[in-house]
């Protein structure tokens, strides 16, 4: 059995630099005050010395832990089977991953574990949190604003009236879902039905309202609410043709739930995008350009909002401590969204 090689230390560090240990320490730790030269000796027998900072001793110094919670409000079974999220996940975790920050991922199967997120989040293990997927009755806002944790939000808060300070990026859901609906109509569709995703979700209810405000008189049974998943796009579109077989195009509030529409069309014999034209919402390309036939969808950029997530939390925690909410970040930003045309209508 090989031996086991000690760990290198502070004092080794310091006797290769020819330093103090307390300067060995400022310098790992991101102290001020040392001069440039003594800096780069100190790097220099790091590097030789393969020496690793102990996060703990670090995090008394800096009361950083250089960790970010990634708070999803949906089930596991949701989360993995939906690229939705790991497109934003892959967004977040570049950003984080840029500036040496760990990602602790949080997901939540029931209101028992809204209880266990939020001590977590209260007992000081991470500088902050990202969270996203809300609902409206979900208790975790309230649960993080207790826990005293600086938040940022994917998506616009419903809860939030603009004025409380609360920190999020979205995406122009409502611009976005108008511009689809425009395009129905400008192919000459009268009969336009809509999709909704799960209406508890400020997302989902901001696509419906951009809907009605091109079809600001459409026939309610036009619209049949789904929940985000291929599934309950099939149900959605079986109870539409049910109620009104006469339709002529179809806005989904999301691809996956487009994608399941356009298998129940198929069974049904109606030709897409002959006889029913349909159009989607987020450009997942592993979704949109394998449907039969591929998607016209509304873009938005999943992973530059989860950058830009990070980014806001990373950047309010540089300009403030751990208990602050991150002040120097704009209470909301709003990315916008893009038209992207297919064969589907």
């Amino acid at each position: 059995m090989s031996e086991t090689v000690p760990r290198p230390t502070l004092e080794a560090v310091a006797a290769r630099a020819g330093v103090s240990r307390a300067t060995v320490s400022r310098v790992v730790n991101g102290g001020d005050g040392v001069r440039e030269a003594l800096v780069e000796r100190v790097r220099r027998a790091v590097e030789e010395l393969g020496y690793v900072p102990n996060q703990a001793a670090r995090s008394l110094v800096t009361r950083r832990h250089d960790a970010v919670a990634v708070v999803i409000a949906e089930p596991e079974t949701r989360v993995f089977a939906d690229p939705f999220f790991a497109r934003q996940l892959r967004g977040i975790s570049k950003e984080l991953t840029a500036h040496d920050n760990q990602l602790v991922l949080l997901l939540t199967e029931g209101r028992a574990d809204h209880a266990r997120v939020g001590r977590y989040l209260a007992g000081g293990h991470v500088d902050g949190a990202l969270v996203f997927s809300l609902h409206l009755d979900d208790p975790l806002p309230g649960l993080i604003q207790r826990a005293g944790v600086p938040t940022v939000f994917g998506g616009r808060p419903g809860w939030s009236d603009g004025t409380s300070g609360v920190v999020y990026v979205d995406s122009d859901n409502r611009g976005g879902a108008r511009e689809a609906v425009r395009h129905l109509l400008g192919l000459g569709r009268t009969r336009i039905a809509h999709i909704t995703g799960p209406l508890d979700q400020t997302s989902a209810a901001d696509r419906l309202d951009g809907f009605r405000d091109v079809m600001a008189d459409a026939d309610p049974h036009l619209v049949a609410e789904g929940d985000f998943t291929p599934a309950g796009g099939e149900r959605a579109m079986r109870e539409l043709l049910g109620r009104r077989p006469c339709l002529d195009a179809v806005f989904a509030g999301n691809d996956l739930m487009a994608a399941g529409a356009l298998r129940v069309l198929r069974e049904h014999g109606r030709r897409v995008p002959d006889d029913v034209a349909v159009a989607g919402f987020d450009d997942m390309l592993p979704v949109a350009e394998q449907t039969d036939p591929p998607l016209t969808t509304v873009r938005q950029d999943i992973e530059e909002a989860g950058r830009l997530m990070a980014r806001l939390l990373l950047r309010g925690l540089d300009g403030s401590t751990a208990a602050e909410t991150p002040s120097a970040a704009p209470s909301g930003v709003v990315l916008p969204t893009t038209l992207i045309r297919r064969a589907s209508a």
